[in-house]
């Protein structure tokens, strides 16, 4: 009788693995060369420029090359700006503040919507309602921006004409910082909720429409049907949609804050994010280095934070976690 060894058990049982994963490769050949495209510009948009991060600790220069130039002396001088500068400071607090009132205020107005077309039976008018709040959507934030300067600037805004019209003394928008934080937020949800509502709508569409004949039957109204059926089923996809909203808070729309603010110095004590900062360092200094290290610091903190938000989503409920 042959004695098998444990290292010729083991170099069967990886011998057995590979033809299995071989036999699954050869079995969804189609499902893989469907993906092939996809996998490979997530390959080279998002892992191949991380070799790019090793900028953020050199002194770049273009002649030499991202890998030829000289390391930064000393060697986190690209991150001294940001720490140092209270400028650097006002921006990333403007863009946690900014992006967490974007999600909670996302949240109330996407769900609530959802929720609002799950109850409409009309289809004809369900369809073309969601196609109205979702049509804002394919607007350019530049188009956006040009709306919000017509209607709120203080010589011919149509808002001051309605408030002369009333008796009362116009308002300058323009100078007023304090009020962009709720300006921002309602533009955002103008154009985005119908976006956003599609996800939400979805997880409602898949539940079981027996859950509500039950509750009806039991004498529950639309309201408690909505309380205790409808929200525990979106509880799942809220928590996971929520996990990756605070995973990109670091990072603001560049497009939205440049159309809607531009260079107006008198709004960024509210508004200046950390994309508009780093835009106008990089337009005056013309220095990647430490623009790069903004952006290190940006994906940095977002990790650390899906890290944290995915920790506590699974100690609430681990069917809500991303992993």
């Amino acid at each position: 009788m042959k004695i098998v060894t444990g290292a010729e058990r083991t170099s069967t049982s990886v011998g057995l693995k590979s033809k299995g994963v071989l036999r699954e490769l050869v079995r969804n050949r189609a499902l893989l060369l469907m993906f092939l495209p996809a996998a490979t510009l997530l390959f080279l948009f998002n892992y191949l420029p991380l070799a790019g991060l090793v900028i953020a600790f050199k002194n770049f220069d273009f002649s030499k090359g991202i890998f030829g130039s000289d390391w930064a002396q000393p060697f986190f001088n690209n991150f001294d700006y940001l720490i140092s500068s209270e400028t650097a400071y006002r921006a990333v607090r403007n863009t946690i503040l900014l992006n967490a009132l974007f999600i909670a205020a996302g949240l109330v107005f996407e769900v609530g919507l959802a929720l609002l077309l799950n109850e409409i039976r009309n289809k004809y008018f369900k369809r073309i309602t969601q196609s109205l709040t979702f049509l804002p959507f394919f607007i350019s934030w530049i188009v956006v921006g040009v709306f919000a300067y017509n209607l709120m600037n203080f010589e011919s805004g149509a808002i001051n004409r309605i408030i002369q019209s009333l008796g009362f003394d116009p308002v300058d928008f323009y100078s007023e910082a304090g009020l962009w934080p709720f300006i921002l937020t309602l533009a955002v949800r103008w154009k985005v909720t119908g976006y956003g509502t599609i996800i939400y709508l979805a997880a409602l569409t898949s539940v079981d429409n027996s859950y509500y004949e039950a509750a009806s039957i039991d004498g529950a109204t639309r309201w408690q049907q909505t309380r205790y059926i409808s929200l525990p089923m979106l509880k799942p996809t809220i928590m996971i949609l929520t996990l990756l909203a605070v995973g990109r808070i670091m990072n603001a729309d560049f497009g939205m804050f440049y159309a809607m603010i531009g260079d107006a110095a008198l709004l960024f004590p509210t508004t200046d994010v950390i994309d508009t900062f780093v835009y106008r360092s990089l337009r005056k200094s013309g220095d990647i280095g430490m623009a790069s290290a903004a952006g290190f610091v940006q994906s940095t903190v977002a990790f650390v934070l899906v890290l944290v938000s995915n920790y506590i989503a699974r100690r609430t409920d681990k069917d809500s976690a991303i992993f």
